[in-house]
């Protein structure tokens, strides 16, 4: 059983934020099908991903934004031809030198038995692009699941709102990854001043959150921050505010950051100049199945 600040979220991209590509294709064997959910144990064709016999094959996916990659899990195909996977490189980095070949290897595979899935440790790898290349002459590439697991800042990815908001003050500036310290109008979000204001993200996407960081304003109103309570949870009930708290913020100094998240009382502004949810999971999934929220409130 999870505490709030480790709770295990169910949460899947949607399969346009990542980019999947290969070297070559063979036949309807997509690059996509390494990432679509389904090992192709029954199928291998429709749900498996290919490249033609040819020199150094690779597969990469984009994961869009910098992480720590824990491990990643492969599935092999199950029919035919089991040892085409010996000798793929798993290289992990931020370079698209060589097609993102050139990168750090995590690990290289010796053989996958037909149908199984093996995982390989990255032990935090840092990198954007996850690639898979197998070095030599006459060679196919072929993948029936790629899975990539890690840990990396969640919230620029989400959906943010807030229960109404002061000028241009949006709720997105809060995770625009500019603490927004020089000008506060156009780096921090903020609501008017109300009873019970409240500002919510939307993962929208597997992870455990660990933990999350809050950069305070530098100017005045420092203490508009005491009280605010950070809450985790699965419900859109009363806007998301009656999950489970996290923790409760007693100060934060001007300008700094605190590690963890919600407001009570009667006419109370929350002011946000950067939110950052920090977290394990699986860094891409083909299908959004779940949506999960993480609110940051203030109520009476």
């Amino acid at each position: 059983m999870y505490n709030a600040c480790m709770l295990l979220v169910k949460l899947l991209f949607d399969h346009y934020l990542q980019t999947v590509t290969q070297s070559s294709t063979f036949g309807h064997w997509s690059a996509d099908h390494a990432i679509d959910f389904n090992p192709g144990l029954t199928n291998s064709w429709s749900s498996c991903s290919s490249t033609i016999v040819q020199t150094n094959p690779w597969w990469r996916v984009d994961l869009r934004y910098i992480y720590r990659v824990s491990r990643v899990v492969i599935t092999n195909i199950l029919d035919c031809c089991a040892e085409r996977i010996n000798g793929a490189e798993i290289r992990i980095g931020n370079s698209l030198e060589n097609n993102g070949n050139n990168n750090p290897i995590c690990a290289v595979i010796s053989s996958i038995p037909a149908g199984v899935s093996s995982t390989y440790i990255c032990n935090n790898m840092e990198g954007r692009y996850v690639n898979l290349f197998i070095p030599g002459y006459s060679k196919y590439l072929t993948l029936c699941e790629v899975e990539v697991y890690g840990e990396g800042n969640w919230a620029s990815r989400g959906a943010a709102t807030q229960s109404s908001t002061s000028a241009d003050w949006f709720a997105e500036k809060a995770i625009d990854g500019k603490p927004g310290l020089q000008s506060l109008r156009t780096g921090c979000s903020s609501t008017l001043n109300q009873t019970n204001p409240w500002w919510r993200l939307d993962l929208s996407s597997v992870y455990r959150v660990s933990k999350v960081v809050v950069t305070n304003r530098n100017d005045c109103c420092t203490k508009q921050m005491k009280g605010v309570e950070i809450r985790i949870g699965n419900s859109l009930e009363n806007n998301g505010n009656d999950n489970p708290i996290c923790a409760v913020i007693p100060a934060i100094p001007a300008g700094e950051s605190y590690m963890n998240l919600i407001i009570p009382g009667n006419m109370k502004t929350l002011t946000l100049c950067e939110v950052e949810v920090f977290g394990e999971g699986m860094l891409y999934l083909y299908y959004l199945l779940h949506k999960k929220q993480l609110t940051i409130i203030s109520y009476c």
